[in-house]
Order: C-alpha cells, then sequence, then structure tokens
C-alpha cells in the first residue's frame, strides 16, 4: 500500500512538474516579449553577422533576452542567422520574433534629380548596406565602363529614375548590375530608334535630357523646350544653357551645395566643357540626373521653329518662346527688369 502510495506521489511530482515546465515554456516562446512603442519597426543585420552581434541588436528592443534567447536556440537559429532589413510589430512573441527574423523585407528605393555621381552613391547608400564609397568604387570600376560604353563623365546616365525594390543587403556590384539591367530594358529599340531619329545616342539623349530637366519643372512645357535644344543641335548653334553654366561654375569652385539664382556675365567665360556657353555640342556628361519625362520629352520632343527661350514673368515657371533674335531680346529684357525688382543679385 504504500508502495502504490508512493507511485501515486512520484507520478503527481512528474506530472506536476510537467506541467510546471509545459508553462514556462508557452510562456518563453507565446508571451508577449517586445518593449518598444511603435506599432511596428525594423531592424538591420549586417552581412556575415553572427548570433551574439544580432542579439546585441535586438535587445533593446525585447523585453527578456533569455527568453528571446531560448527559444532561438530551440528554432535552431543561432546557426542560420540571415542578414537584411527584418519587420518587429509590438507584442510579438519570442517565437514571432525569431520568425521575422528569417523573412527579409524588401526596401523600397526611389531617386532622382541627383547632380553628381557622388551625390548619387551617397543617397543610394542611406537606404542599402553598402556605403557610398564602396558604390562609387564600382561605378566606376574600369572594366565595367569600358564593357558598357560609359565613362566617369557619362556613367550618370545609366541610372534610370524610378521607384525599385530590392533587399537592403545588396551588395554595391549587385546593384550596379540591377541598375544596368533596368538601363537596358528602359532603353528599348522603339527608344533606341526615337533617339537616332534625333541624332542622338541614349548618352546624349540623357546629357540633354538633363539640361531639359534643370530648365523646366513644368512637364508639359519640357517637348517644346527640348525642341529648342535639338534646333540649336541641327544648326549647330552654341546650347547656351544656363543650367549648363550654373553646373561648371559650380564644378570649378567644387562647390555644389551653393545656390545660384541668377547668371552673371562673368560667368558664360568659364572654361568649361560643361558651359555650353563657351563649349559647343553636348557637355561630355549630365548635369544632373533627369527624369523620364525630361527623357520623353527629348525622344518626342515639339517641332517648331524657336530658337531661343526665356522665363516668363507673366506665367511662372514657364517660357516664352521666340523665333527671332528680335523677339527673344524683347522677352529677355521683361525678365531682367523683373528679376532686378526682385533684388536678386545672386
Amino acid at each position: 500500500m504504500n508502495f502504490k502510495k508512493a507511485i501515486t506521489t512520484v507520478t503527481i511530482v512528474l506530472i506536476s512538474g510537467l506541467i510546471i515546465y509545459g508553462l514556462i515554456l508557452v510562456n518563453q516562446i507565446f508571451s508577449s516579449n517586445t518593449k518598444f512603442e511603435e506599432a511596428e519597426m525594423y531592424v538591420y543585420i549586417p552581412t556575415d553577422s553572427d548570433y551574439e552581434s544580432v542579439k546585441k541588436i535586438v535587445a533593446p528592443y525585447v523585453d527578456d533576452i533569455e527568453r528571446f534567447d531560448a527559444v532561438a536556440y530551440k528554432k535552431k537559429y543561432p546557426n542560420n542567422v540571415k542578414p537584411g532589413k527584418f519587420l518587429f510589430k509590438k507584442g510579438m512573441n519570442s517565437n514571432e520574433l525569431i520568425n521575422a527574423l528569417r523573412i527579409n523585407t524588401e526596401v523600397k528605393l526611389s531617386f532622382n534629380n541627383q547632380e553628381r555621381l557622388e551625390d548619387f552613391a551617397g543617397r543610394i547608400g542611406s537606404e542599402i548596406e553598402a556605403d557610398s564609397l564602396s558604390l562609387l568604387t564600382v561605378f566606376k570600376d574600369a572594366t565595367f565602363l569600358a564593357e558598357n560604353g560609359f565613362n566617369e563623365d557619362n556613367v550618370l546616365t545609366m541610372f534610370i529614375p524610378n521607384t525599385y525594390e530590392l533587399y537592403w543587403n545588396t551588395t554595391a556590384v549587385k546593384f550596379r548590375d540591377k541598375m544596368i539591367k533596368e538601363y537596358r530594358n528602359f532603353w528599348s529599340d522603339e527608344r533606341i530608334a526615337k533617339a537616332k531619329a534625333q541624332g542622338l545616342t541614349p548618352i546624349e539623349a540623357t546629357i540633354l535630357a538633363s539640361i531639359v530637366h534643370k530648365e523646366s519643372v513644368k512637364k508639359d512645357e519640357r517637348p517644346r523646350i527640348a525642341g529648342v535644344y535639338l534646333n540649336r543641335l541641327h544648326r549647330g548653334i552654341l546650347l547656351q544653357a544656363d543650367p549648363t553654366v550654373i553646373f561648371a561654375v559650380k564644378k570649378k569652385s567644387n562647390d555644389f551645395k551653393q545656390v545660384i539664382k541668377r547668371v552673371l556675365n562673368k560667368d558664360l567665360q568659364v572654361a568649361s566643357p560643361y558651359n555650353t556657353y563657351y563649349s559647343a555640342g553636348l557637355p561630355p556628361g549630365p548635369i544632373a540626373m533627369p527624369d523620364i519625362s525630361a527623357i520623353e520629352a527629348v525622344l518626342n520632343p515639339e517641332k517648331h521653329n524657336f530658337i531661343y527661350f526665356c522665363a516668363s514673368v507673366t506665367r511662372f515657371g514657364y517660357h516664352d518662346f521666340a523665333v527671332t533674335q528680335a523677339e527673344h531680346e524683347q522677352n529677355a529684357k521683361k525678365y531682367y527688369n523683373w528679376i532686378n525688382s526682385q533684388g536678386v543679385k545672386r
């Protein structure tokens, strides 16, 4: 009888122990284990991180790191750490946190209107793991440039402004290779034929588009402006585009942060292949990254006889166009009188 009681007691103790262990296990796995106030947030795990590095990264957002640690080992996560961008939601339990660290979230990356390759590398480096220096190095790689028909002056034309989805831990090389693929997709046979009809290569069309882009924010006016510059190119007339002068001045001083609202006569004399008052034809590279509407404006220009245009003082943001120099001088006089009245000196 005493033996049976002993067996019963031991059995009850074991069952109770299993129940308690089960409750502890359930608590470890399924109870909330976050300590941030936001509804959701992202954590970034760098390439080549080990599990100890991951714990340091997630520790500020996890309420009980020991519970997290216990579940991580049960799910064999320490041997399968993945780099990337991962979504944590408020109230997630340890099991859900570990599962979240296995789902790499894509980054939606948008870019446009970058003036220089260096600016662009900095922009991308702020969004993905690859830093600006590594990006700039692969963009300027001599073998890559030669194989794809670019040089350091015009390689910015390779990047088509848009929104792209890619992983945060994308390497510099993989990003560059994705961009050249997108460039080839963009420059379809139809677009190449349209550029050729204007006497331009895709690179030249993009360089001209960068000037059109800088001349006007009004997308509906860009085909007319493109038509003016194409008329000038086809007639062998200097482009005389003020945005190229501004770029040349900034490049000469190596100060691209300065704001220039007015081009001075002395600026027109800056000896630079980017200054289209000084040098004939197109600049050797873009003066900014044009958006797609500016490229399309060059490929589909308005057909007209205008040779000149000047900022309008009655339709702000737009321009007044002219066929003759006399007409243009009248328009320019109105603009100079207006800008003087505004006190704009530079």
